[in-house]
C-alpha cells in the first residue's frame, strides 16, 4: 500500500491500532459503572498537561498523562466526598482544564492554536517517534490493568457493596480506573484527539452490547471495533485529506446504527425459537417474564 511508504503514516497506523485496542478495554468498566463521560471530563483536564508541556518544553504526552491522572484522582475524591456540592465541583475542575491548557499553550514562547488544534482533533503528520514510544508504553500499562485485573474490575464495575463485602479493596480499584482512562485518554490524544476520545472509549463498547451480554463476547467484539475503527478512519483520513478524529468517531458511530439495525431481527428470531422449542403447555409459557436486566449491564 501507498501510504506504508511513509513513516508518519506507520506511525499513525500503529497509534490508531494501540488506541483502538485501549479506548473499549477501559470503556467497558466506564460503561457498566454508568460513567461513560468520564473520558470527556478527562480529556478536558489534559489540556492543562498538554498547554504546560508546550510552556515548559517538556513532552505534552507525559505531562498530559500526570495531569489527567491528577484530575482523575481528584473526580474520584470528589464523588466519594463531594456530594450535593460534587456536580458543581467536577464543572469547574473540567472547565478549569480546559482554560488552563488555552492559556499555557498562548503563554508558551511561539505557542499557536494550530499547535493545539492537534491534540483537540488529532493529525496524523504530528504523531513523532517519541510519541509512539510514549503512546505503547502507556497503551501497555492500560492493557496490563484492563485484562491483567479484569475480575476484580469488573466485580467493583458491577457492585461496589457486594465486591466491599468480599474483601475486594473497592477505593484502590475505583482510583485505578479512573488513573487508567487518564493513560487511555492522553493515548487516543494524538490520534483522535482530546474532544472526541470519550466516543472511542464508549461507543464500541456500547456497539458491542447489541449482539451480546456476556463480558468476554463483549471484550473482544468493542476492541475488534475500536481497531476497525481507528485503523479505518486513519486511512480515511489520508486519502480523503478530513481530520482523522472526526472521521473515526463517524465509523465507529456507523457501526454502532449498524449492529443495531442487525441484532433486534436476530434478537426476535431467537426469541420465536424458543418458544416454538418448548413443550406444548409448558408451564414457562404462562409464566411472568423475568425482569430485563438494566441498560449497559454485562454478564460475566
Amino acid at each position: 500500500m501507498e501510504l506504508l511508504d511513509y513513516a508518519f503514516m506507520q506511525r499513525a497506523l500503529l497509534a490508531a491500532v494501540l488506541v483502538g485496542v485501549t479506548g473499549p478495554a477501559i470503556g467497558i468498566y466506564l460503561v457498566q459503572r454508568r460513567q461513560p463521560l468520564m473520558g470527556d471530563g478527562i480529556g478536558h483536564i489534559a489540556m492543562t498537561g498538554v498547554g504546560l508541556g508546550f510552556l515548559l518544553n517538556t513532552s505534552p504526552v507525559w505531562m498530559a498523562t500526570a495531569v489527567s491522572a491528577l484530575g482523575a484522582v481528584l473526580m474520584e475524591l470528589i464523588r466519594w466526598y463531594g456530594r450535593t456540592r460534587g456536580d458543581i465541583a467536577l464543572a469547574m475542575l473540567f472547565y478549569g482544564g480546559m482554560a488552563g491548557g488555552v492559556m499555557f499553550v498562548n503563554l508558551a514562547p511561539g505557542g499557536s492554536n494550530a499547535n493545539l488544534s492537534s491534540y483537540l482533533f488529532g493529525s496524523l503528520s504530528t504523531v513523532a517517534p517519541e510519541d509512539v514510544l510514549a503512546i505503547s508504553v502507556l497503551a501497555a500499562f492500560v492493557v496490563a490493568v484492563t485484562l491483567g485485573l479484569r475480575r476484580q474490575l469488573f466485580a467493583v464495575s458491577q457492585d461496589e457493596e457486594f465486591a466491599r463485602v468480599t474483601g475486594l479493596p473497592v477505593r484502590a480499584l475505583n482510583l485505578l480506573v479512573a488513573v487508567t482512562a487518564a493513560v487511555t485518554v492522553t493515548v487516543a490524544m494524538r490520534v483522535v484527539g482530546l474532544i472526541l476520545v470519550s466516543a472511542l472509549m464508549v461507543v464500541p463498547v456500547a456497539a458491542a452490547q447489541q449482539l451480546t451480554r456476556s463480558f468476554a463476547a463483549t471484550f473482544a467484539i468493542a476492541v475488534a471495533l475500536g481497531i476497525g475503527s481507528t485503523v479505518g478512519g486513519t486511512v480515511t483520513s489520508y486519502y480523503q485529506d478530513v481530520p482523522p478524529g472526526p472521521t473515526i468517531v463517524l465509523l465507529t458511530i456507523a457501526a454502532f446504527l449498524v449492529l443495531t439495525v442487525l441484532a433486534t431481527p436476530l434478537a426476535r428470531r431467537r426469541a420465536r425459537a424458543l418458544v416454538a422449542a418448548r413443550p406444548a403447555g409448558d408451564p414457562a409459557e404462562c409464566a411472568v417474564p423475568a425482569p430485563r436486566e438494566p441498560a449497559g449491564g454485562i454478564g460475566v
